[in-house]
């Protein structure tokens, strides 16, 4: 296996179209971003609601690539389409451990791929002493 297809069958390999994933995608995202919101004011730009707040952009995103339907079916007749969608050939869902693991794995990885992003405003805040304002 390759660098590139062990990253694709990390991160991409389970972005069919599942509307129930999505919304548990959407919620996790929700409250991880409420972890942020309600965090102390003097608190928010620490590591850990960082974190969790970054972590929840790329949960969104996530849920809304499994929303986007596939185009297995594209092209086919009502009777292949048919035969397509029997329960032989439905795909099986990961086991709860296994879909937990993905879960944790996408919070961490954006909140690890989008930490350059708050950077600037983070040393802007932190450089300014308390009870100083900025120039």
């Amino acid at each position: 296996m390759t660098l590139r297809e062990f990253f694709f069958e990390n991160f991409a390999g389970d972005l069919e179209y599942h509307p129930r994933r999505a919304v548990l995608y959407w919620g996790l995202a929700v409250a991880a971003l409420c972890f942020w919101i309600f965090s102390p004011r003097e608190a928010k730009f620490s590591t850990l609601p960082l974190v969790f707040v970054l972590g929840s952009v790329t949960l969104l995103l996530k849920g809304s690539f499994l929303l986007q339907k596939s185009s297995e079916g594209l092209g086919l007749t009502p009777s292949e389409l048919a035969d397509l969608s029997g329960p032989s050939d439905r795909k099986t869902l990961p086991s709860v451990p296994n879909q937990a693991a993905q879960i944790v794995q996408d919070l961490g990885a954006g909140s690890l791929l989008l930490w350059p992003l708050p950077g600037r405003f983070i040393r802007r805040l932190t450089s300014t002493p308390p009870g100083q304002q900025q120039k």
